[in-house]
Protein backbone atom coordinates (compact mmCIF):
# COMPACT_ATOMS: atom_id res chain seq x y z
CA UNK A 1 0.00 0.00 0.00
CA UNK A 2 2.49 2.35 0.89
CA UNK A 3 4.39 1.65 -2.96
CA UNK A 4 0.76 2.62 -4.35
CA UNK A 5 0.75 5.81 -1.81
CA UNK A 6 4.61 6.99 -3.38
CA UNK A 7 3.17 6.31 -6.89
CA UNK A 8 -0.08 8.10 -6.75
CA UNK A 9 2.40 11.22 -4.98
CA UNK A 10 4.60 11.21 -7.66
CA UNK A 11 1.74 12.18 -9.72
CA UNK A 12 -0.41 14.89 -7.99
CA UNK A 13 0.48 18.14 -8.69
CA UNK A 14 -2.10 19.58 -6.70
CA UNK A 15 -3.21 22.45 -8.83
CA UNK A 16 -3.24 20.45 -12.52
CA UNK A 17 -6.81 21.40 -13.50
CA UNK A 18 -6.11 25.47 -12.78
CA UNK A 19 -3.14 24.80 -14.75
CA UNK A 20 -4.80 22.95 -17.57
CA UNK A 21 -7.36 25.83 -17.37
CA UNK A 22 -4.52 28.74 -17.60
CA UNK A 23 -3.18 27.23 -20.83
CA UNK A 24 -6.56 27.15 -22.22
CA UNK A 25 -7.29 30.76 -21.39
CA UNK A 26 -3.70 31.14 -23.05
CA UNK A 27 -5.06 29.82 -26.24
CA UNK A 28 -8.13 32.16 -26.36
CA UNK A 29 -10.63 29.53 -25.47
CA UNK A 30 -12.51 28.47 -22.59
CA UNK A 31 -13.96 25.45 -21.29
CA UNK A 32 -17.14 25.85 -23.64
CA UNK A 33 -14.52 26.35 -26.72
CA UNK A 34 -11.89 24.17 -26.38
CA UNK A 35 -11.78 20.86 -28.23
CA UNK A 36 -9.98 17.74 -28.08
CA UNK A 37 -6.98 18.51 -30.39
CA UNK A 38 -6.43 21.89 -28.37
CA UNK A 39 -5.67 19.71 -25.24
CA UNK A 40 -4.30 16.60 -27.25
CA UNK A 41 -0.23 18.45 -26.10
CA UNK A 42 -1.28 17.82 -22.45
CA UNK A 43 -4.25 14.92 -23.16
CA UNK A 44 -1.30 12.43 -24.32
CA UNK A 45 1.11 12.22 -21.74
CA UNK A 46 3.18 9.31 -23.48
CA UNK A 47 5.91 9.01 -26.24
CA UNK A 48 4.77 10.58 -29.60
CA UNK A 49 1.17 12.17 -28.28
CA UNK A 50 -1.77 11.95 -30.17
CA UNK A 51 -0.13 10.53 -33.48
CA UNK A 52 1.15 7.25 -31.39
CA UNK A 53 -2.20 7.00 -29.85
CA UNK A 54 -4.01 7.00 -33.37
CA UNK A 55 -1.10 4.40 -34.28
CA UNK A 56 -2.00 2.03 -31.77
CA UNK A 57 -5.58 2.12 -31.07
CA UNK A 58 -6.14 1.94 -34.74
CA UNK A 59 -4.87 -1.80 -34.21
CA UNK A 60 -7.07 -2.76 -31.90
CA UNK A 61 -9.93 -2.45 -34.32
CA UNK A 62 -12.22 -0.94 -31.86
CA UNK A 63 -16.10 -0.74 -32.75
CA UNK A 64 -18.83 1.64 -31.88
CA UNK A 65 -20.80 -0.84 -29.79
CA UNK A 66 -17.65 -2.13 -27.77
CA UNK A 67 -17.11 -0.74 -24.12
CA UNK A 68 -13.32 -0.60 -23.95
CA UNK A 69 -10.90 -0.49 -20.58
CA UNK A 70 -8.12 2.01 -20.82
CA UNK A 71 -6.03 0.79 -17.80
CA UNK A 72 -3.88 3.49 -16.48
CA UNK A 73 -5.54 6.22 -17.53
CA UNK A 74 -3.83 9.50 -16.50
CA UNK A 75 -6.33 12.62 -17.29
CA UNK A 76 -7.60 10.43 -20.11
CA UNK A 77 -6.56 11.67 -22.87
CA UNK A 78 -7.07 8.30 -24.67
CA UNK A 79 -10.38 7.66 -23.89
CA UNK A 80 -11.44 10.87 -24.80
CA UNK A 81 -9.64 10.15 -28.26
CA UNK A 82 -11.00 6.61 -28.57
CA UNK A 83 -14.77 7.74 -27.74
CA UNK A 84 -14.76 10.33 -30.22
CA UNK A 85 -12.52 8.15 -32.98
CA UNK A 86 -14.85 5.12 -32.23
CA UNK A 87 -18.00 5.89 -30.99
CA UNK A 88 -17.35 3.57 -27.90
CA UNK A 89 -18.00 3.61 -24.59
CA UNK A 90 -14.81 3.69 -22.43
CA UNK A 91 -14.04 3.48 -18.91
CA UNK A 92 -10.70 4.40 -17.40
CA UNK A 93 -9.03 3.65 -14.13
CA UNK A 94 -5.99 5.15 -12.31
CA UNK A 95 -4.28 5.43 -9.26
CA UNK A 96 -4.48 9.11 -9.05
CA UNK A 97 -7.09 10.87 -7.83
CA UNK A 98 -5.99 14.41 -9.06
CA UNK A 99 -5.43 12.46 -12.63
CA UNK A 100 -9.18 11.48 -12.41
CA UNK A 101 -10.42 14.45 -10.77
CA UNK A 102 -9.00 16.24 -13.34
CA UNK A 103 -9.99 14.03 -16.20
CA UNK A 104 -13.63 14.05 -15.78
CA UNK A 105 -13.74 17.52 -15.70
CA UNK A 106 -12.04 17.57 -19.47
CA UNK A 107 -15.18 14.74 -20.17
CA UNK A 108 -17.59 17.54 -19.37
CA UNK A 109 -16.03 20.44 -21.07
CA UNK A 110 -15.79 18.45 -24.50
CA UNK A 111 -20.00 16.90 -23.52
CA UNK A 112 -18.48 13.36 -23.76
CA UNK A 113 -19.43 11.80 -19.96
CA UNK A 114 -22.01 9.83 -21.45
CA UNK A 115 -19.42 7.95 -23.08
CA UNK A 116 -16.64 7.91 -20.93
CA UNK A 117 -16.32 6.94 -16.88
CA UNK A 118 -12.83 8.05 -15.53
CA UNK A 119 -12.55 6.52 -11.67
CA UNK A 120 -9.56 6.09 -8.94
CA UNK A 121 -9.20 2.70 -8.21
CA UNK A 122 -6.40 -0.26 -8.12
CA UNK A 123 -5.37 -1.83 -11.59
CA UNK A 124 -4.49 -5.27 -9.83
CA UNK A 125 -8.88 -5.11 -8.41
CA UNK A 126 -10.86 -4.11 -10.60
CA UNK A 127 -13.97 -3.62 -8.98
CA UNK A 128 -16.13 -4.92 -12.40
CA UNK A 129 -17.46 -8.14 -13.25
CA UNK A 130 -15.52 -10.79 -15.32
CA UNK A 131 -15.97 -10.44 -19.06
CA UNK A 132 -16.83 -7.15 -18.68
CA UNK A 133 -15.06 -5.72 -21.39
CA UNK A 134 -14.35 -5.90 -25.40
CA UNK A 135 -11.23 -4.57 -25.42
CA UNK A 136 -8.29 -3.05 -23.15
CA UNK A 137 -5.65 -0.83 -23.64
CA UNK A 138 -2.70 0.77 -21.48
CA UNK A 139 -0.27 3.58 -22.58
CA UNK A 140 3.02 4.27 -20.66
CA UNK A 141 1.74 2.10 -17.16
CA UNK A 142 3.75 -0.54 -16.80
CA UNK A 143 6.62 0.67 -15.90
CA UNK A 144 5.19 1.93 -12.61
CA UNK A 145 3.79 -1.54 -11.94
CA UNK A 146 6.34 -4.37 -10.45
CA UNK A 147 4.05 -7.42 -11.27
CA UNK A 148 2.97 -7.60 -14.40
CA UNK A 149 1.79 -11.16 -14.27
CA UNK A 150 -0.81 -9.69 -11.72
CA UNK A 151 -1.87 -6.96 -13.72
CA UNK A 152 -2.34 -9.14 -16.91
CA UNK A 153 -4.29 -11.90 -14.90
CA UNK A 154 -6.60 -8.84 -13.63
CA UNK A 155 -7.32 -7.67 -17.26
CA UNK A 156 -7.64 -11.04 -18.85
CA UNK A 157 -10.75 -11.86 -16.19
CA UNK A 158 -12.61 -8.75 -16.99
CA UNK A 159 -12.31 -9.75 -20.62
CA UNK A 160 -14.29 -11.01 -22.69
CA UNK A 161 -13.17 -14.17 -24.20
CA UNK A 162 -11.24 -13.48 -27.53
CA UNK A 163 -10.73 -9.64 -26.69
CA UNK A 164 -8.11 -7.83 -27.00
CA UNK A 165 -5.47 -5.99 -24.90
CA UNK A 166 -3.13 -3.39 -26.36
CA UNK A 167 0.27 -2.05 -24.36
CA UNK A 168 2.42 0.60 -25.53
CA UNK A 169 4.98 0.86 -22.91
CA UNK A 170 8.45 1.98 -22.25
CA UNK A 171 10.10 -0.97 -22.08
CA UNK A 172 14.09 -2.08 -21.42
CA UNK A 173 16.08 -3.21 -24.18
CA UNK A 174 19.36 -3.44 -22.42
CA UNK A 175 21.21 -3.03 -19.53
CA UNK A 176 22.96 0.05 -19.53
CA UNK A 177 22.13 2.07 -16.60
CA UNK A 178 19.26 4.60 -16.82
CA UNK A 179 19.55 8.44 -16.07
CA UNK A 180 17.00 9.87 -13.57
CA UNK A 181 14.78 11.44 -12.51
CA UNK A 182 12.61 10.38 -15.83
CA UNK A 183 8.63 11.12 -15.89
CA UNK A 184 7.37 7.84 -14.31
CA UNK A 185 10.05 7.73 -11.85
CA UNK A 186 12.36 9.96 -9.89
CA UNK A 187 14.39 7.10 -8.39
CA UNK A 188 15.37 3.72 -9.83
CA UNK A 189 13.54 2.31 -6.82
CA UNK A 190 10.36 3.36 -8.15
CA UNK A 191 10.78 1.97 -12.00
CA UNK A 192 9.82 -1.45 -12.85
CA UNK A 193 11.24 -1.65 -16.45
CA UNK A 194 10.69 -4.90 -18.00
CA UNK A 195 11.56 -6.14 -21.40
CA UNK A 196 9.78 -7.02 -24.22
CA UNK A 197 10.32 -11.20 -23.58
CA UNK A 198 9.33 -10.13 -19.31
CA UNK A 199 5.92 -8.78 -20.91
CA UNK A 200 5.08 -11.46 -22.95
CA UNK A 201 6.06 -14.17 -20.74
CA UNK A 202 3.72 -12.65 -17.76
CA UNK A 203 0.91 -12.30 -20.91
CA UNK A 204 1.23 -16.02 -21.55
CA UNK A 205 1.13 -17.04 -17.77
CA UNK A 206 -2.53 -14.70 -17.76
CA UNK A 207 -3.39 -16.39 -20.65
CA UNK A 208 -2.95 -14.32 -23.37
CA UNK A 209 -1.25 -14.92 -26.91
CA UNK A 210 0.87 -12.41 -28.61
CA UNK A 211 -1.15 -10.92 -32.05
CA UNK A 212 1.39 -8.35 -33.00
CA UNK A 213 5.03 -6.86 -31.46
CA UNK A 214 6.91 -3.18 -33.05
CA UNK A 215 9.18 -1.57 -31.47
CA UNK A 216 8.88 2.10 -31.65
CA UNK A 217 12.37 3.70 -31.32
CA UNK A 218 13.02 4.93 -34.74
CA UNK A 219 9.18 6.89 -34.25
CA UNK A 220 10.45 8.13 -30.97
CA UNK A 221 13.89 9.42 -31.78
CA UNK A 222 12.11 11.51 -34.99
CA UNK A 223 9.17 12.70 -32.35
CA UNK A 224 11.55 13.85 -29.89
CA UNK A 225 13.83 15.79 -32.39
CA UNK A 226 10.38 17.25 -34.11
CA UNK A 227 9.92 18.52 -29.97
CA UNK A 228 13.14 19.90 -30.20
CA UNK A 229 12.73 21.56 -33.63
CA UNK A 230 9.60 23.39 -31.91
CA UNK A 231 10.83 24.46 -28.65
CA UNK A 232 13.85 25.94 -31.07
CA UNK A 233 11.23 27.94 -33.04
CA UNK A 234 9.35 29.29 -30.10
CA UNK A 235 10.05 31.37 -27.06
CA UNK A 236 9.17 29.45 -24.01
CA UNK A 237 7.02 26.42 -23.72
CA UNK A 238 3.04 26.45 -25.30
CA UNK A 239 0.18 27.19 -23.68
CA UNK A 240 -0.28 23.40 -23.22
CA UNK A 241 2.48 20.61 -23.16
CA UNK A 242 3.33 17.74 -20.86
CA UNK A 243 5.48 20.44 -18.76
CA UNK A 244 1.61 20.82 -17.56
CA UNK A 245 1.45 18.02 -16.07
CA UNK A 246 5.08 17.37 -14.70
CA UNK A 247 6.12 20.42 -13.17
CA UNK A 248 8.92 22.16 -12.82
CA UNK A 249 11.19 18.83 -13.23
CA UNK A 250 9.84 18.54 -16.87
CA UNK A 251 12.82 19.57 -18.65
CA UNK A 252 14.92 17.68 -16.67
CA UNK A 253 12.37 14.54 -16.93
CA UNK A 254 12.23 14.34 -20.43
CA UNK A 255 15.78 15.01 -21.07
CA UNK A 256 16.88 12.40 -19.55
CA UNK A 257 14.42 9.74 -21.15
CA UNK A 258 15.39 11.09 -24.97
CA UNK A 259 18.80 10.46 -23.63
CA UNK A 260 18.10 6.68 -21.99
CA UNK A 261 16.24 5.86 -25.38
CA UNK A 262 18.82 7.68 -27.74
CA UNK A 263 21.51 4.99 -25.79
CA UNK A 264 19.34 2.30 -26.68
CA UNK A 265 18.58 1.54 -22.74
CA UNK A 266 15.00 1.79 -23.56
CA UNK A 267 12.10 2.07 -26.15
CA UNK A 268 8.88 2.14 -26.49
CA UNK A 269 7.17 -1.12 -27.95
CA UNK A 270 4.01 -2.11 -28.70
CA UNK A 271 2.08 -5.02 -27.92
CA UNK A 272 -1.28 -6.53 -29.19
CA UNK A 273 -2.35 -9.56 -27.15
CA UNK A 274 -5.45 -11.70 -27.17
CA UNK A 275 -7.55 -13.60 -24.54
CA UNK A 276 -6.46 -17.31 -25.33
Amino acid sequence: MKDLELLANHYTRGDLLSAILAGVEKLGKTPETVTIDDLAPVDEFHIGGRVATRAFLDQLSIAADEHVLDVGCGIGGASRYAAKEYGCRVAGVDLTNEYVETGTALCRWLGQESRISLVQGNVFDLSVPDAAFDKAFMLHVGMNISDKVALAKEIRRVLKPGAVFGIYDIMQIDDKPLSFPVPWATVPEASFLASPEDYKRALAAAGFEIVNERNRRDFAIEFFEGLKAQSAATAGPPPLGLHVIMGVAAPTKIQNMVSNVAQGSIAPVELIARKA
